[in-house]
């Protein structure tokens, strides 16, 4: 049993010596003022961690909250593979490959959410563990269910407008 123990901590320590963690994400918050209606705050905090196999391939997770103080609020996960298929030394060009899943709550909402598809991004590298990444759009499928209703919406297609460009931070350990 200890040499069974020694060996998964040794094997830990090689892998963690070789590690090419990140973690990141992004975060929003917005103020929109209504004529003769109440003000809305809304905000979205999308915390992320990967793990690099090697200077292509990568494999992630980001995990999403959103919402108002005045309507629905969102909790979502996106696992992803991500392919570099161009890396400079300042510049860094990849596809993320993932699924997500949301569910949308709150004031009356009941809906979930699934997705899965291509996202294209750039990585500025700010110095040796930071970089500054953003996404552009979206090339996939969409599926929406509003379990109150039992309506359901189907989407196929290529959506680059601002809505799905995104923009964070990442450390790399």
């Amino acid at each position: 049993m200890k040499k069974l123990f020694l060996t998964m901590v040794v094997a830990v320590m090689a892998i963690s010596a070789n590690a090419q963690v990140y973690v990141g994400g992004g975060f929003g918050i917005a103020s929109t003022s209504v004529d003769g209606g109440d003000d809305v705050t809304s905000y979205k905090f999308v915390p992320e961690v990967g793990y690099a196999f090697n200077n292509e391939w990568a494999v992630g997770a980001a995990f999403g909250w959103e919402g108002s103080d005045k309507g629905p609020k969102t909790v979502s996960v996106n696992p992803y593979v991500r392919w570099t298929f161009g890396r400079g030394n300042l510049v860094n060009v990849f596809v993320d490959g993932g699924v997500e899943y949301a569910h949308i709550y709150g004031n009356g909402a009941d809906t979930d959410a699934f997705s899965f598809g291509l996202k294209p991004g750039v990585a500025v590298n700010i110095s040796k563990h930071l970089s500054f990444v953003s996404h552009v759009g979206f090339l996939g499928y969409s599926h929406a269910k509003d379990n109150n209703t039992d309506t359901k919406a189907d989407e196929w297609g290529l959506d680059l407008d601002w809505r799905n460009v995104t923009f964070g931070l990442y450390y790399n350990f």
